[in-house]
């Protein structure tokens, strides 16, 4: 486990005393760790008001009616050894794990336990933030008016460019703390705002950092072809050729990605264009994901599909076609209703994609331009209000099938036996459904990351 790391005192050949900064930055906690072994070796909680998401086996993912069903144990108990779940049941079952200093028992009366959210969709490392186009759509100017004057991603990649890696790396640093004090415990973090080639490097290197540092787990995607640069306005092949002859190969070689994503979308990637490049990703050992349908229906889906795409996102515009090809394929589609939310779009059928049998993953976007929150529990929400999910159906959403967009599904996603100890639990609440159901409201009061507990 690492964090901030504000002093280190050794005081012996085995043991350290560390200080770090909290999660929320509004207190301090003291740790002693033993370089062979866990800070807490064992956590208990007991009288957990309902346990939820719990499997006797890690699903692959849920799909179309089963998304309605969330297992559950009420009145439950739940163990955690050396970071992982260890067993979990009914109150009536549950273990004594005595009050040694390796253990920790928490009683959760009135409370509910979940598995950490899994934002499989995130662009967290940016530069500065971009409230006057916020402006200028409140004005009138639409997203794609607004990238043909040269904002949107654009102006992000020139920011970008000029800032500093450790610069970068504070910044998403923060957002990174952020998104776990809302219950996120497994995420996913594009490139995509650099353009150049040392730009986009860069990204993926502090990306390399978080990594080092973060106590959840990081999955990094190489999103060269998010936008074509200034530069290349007209000259498109030429920086094609660019991420395809010198980005791609570099990055791979240098283990700065595991997934490769295209914005393929009317006015950005062509669906040709976009082939070409995942071809010689996947040609690199890259998995493809994508952008697929956000403003148009510009046929990314098939395209995704036909690659093998781990994800297609995004899909606000999806019709029977697109329903048919991902019905018949292992790619997961992703929904993003905070981009939709923020910029005015119409929200992707959430509904008609489920009652036809396909699994549904949610994210949040996270970025400077479309999604500028990272709050998965108001994603949650806008499921439920915009996209007529139930609780249910939206928090499978977030967990199984969102870790499944990032080939987690062993690790994360739910609680069960050997997966990763990355728990919430939450103040006292009535239901699993005043989640949604109080949008605005921080319901989160601890948060257990690998078996480590936090406050909120």
């Amino acid at each position: 486990m690492l964090y901030v790391c504000e002093e280190i005192i050794i005081f012996n050949s085995t043991t350290l005393i560390l200080s770090y900064e909290s999660l929320s930055g509004l207190k301090k906690i003291n740790f002693v760790q033993q370089l062979q072994g866990n800070f807490m070796k064992e956590v208990l909680i007991k009288n957990i008001k309902e346990l939820v998401q719990v499997e006797e086996q890690a699903k692959h993912v849920v799909a179309g009616s089963e998304m309605a069903k969330l297992p559950s144990i009420k009145s439950a108990f739940l163990l955690m050894k050396d970071g992982k779940i260890a067993d979990f049941g009914e109150m009536k079952d549950c273990p004594d794990i005595g009050a040694d200093s390796s253990s920790q028992t928490i009683d959760a009366t009135g409370k509910m336990v979940f598995p950490s959210w899994c934002d499989s969709h995130t662009h967290i490392v940016y530069a500065g933030s971009r409230e006057g186009e916020f402006v200028d759509r409140i004005k009138g100017m639409s997203y794609e008016d607004i990238a043909k004057k040269g904002g949107g991603i654009l102006n992000s990649a020139r920011r970008l460019q000029e800032t500093s890696e450790d610069d970068l790396f504070e910044q998403a640093l923060g957002r990174l703390k952020e998104v776990v004090s809302y219950g996120t415990g497994a995420i996913e973090i594009k490139s995509g705002y650099g353009l150049t080639f040392d730009a986009e490097v860069k990204m993926l290197k502090v990306i390399q950092r978080l990594k080092e540092v973060s106590p959840i787990k990081i999955r990094s995607t190489f999103l060269g072809a998010h936008a074509i640069p200034l530069k290349y306005k007209d000259d498109r092949q030429g920086y094609i050729d660019l991420i395809i002859n010198e980005m791609l190969p570099f990055i791979s070689s240098n283990e700065l990605a595991e997934y490769c994503d295209v914005f393929c979308e009317e006015g950005f990637y062509t669906p040709k264009e976009t082939e070409a490049i995942l071809n010689a990703s996947i040609d690199l050992g890259l998995i493809p994901k994508l952008h697929a349908n956000q403003l148009t229906n510009s046929g990314a889906v098939q395209v995704g599909v036909a690659k093998g795409a781990i994800s297609v996102d995004h899909l606000e515009f999806v019709e029977e076609a697109e329903i048919n090809a991902l019905l018949n394929s292992e790619t997961m589609p992703t929904l993003l209703p905070s981009a939709a939310f923020f910029i005015n779009l119409p929200f992707a059928p959430a509904r008609k994609m489920i009652d036809a049998g396909l699994p549904v993953a949610l994210a949040t976007d996270y970025n400077p331009g479309s999604t500028p929150s990272g709050r998965f529990p108001f994603v949650i929400s806008l499921a439920c209000i915009k996209m007529k999910m139930t609780p249910e159906e939206a928090i499978n959403a977030a967990t199984i099938n969102s870790a499944y967009a990032m080939e987690l599904t062993g690790t994360h996603g739910s609680i069960c036996k050997g997966k990763v100890a990355n728990v919430f639990i939450t103040k006292p609440i009535s239901s699993l459904a005043f989640i949604p159901y109080s949008f605005g409201s921080d319901l989160i009061e601890t948060i257990i990351l690998n078996g480590e507990v936090y406050e909120a």
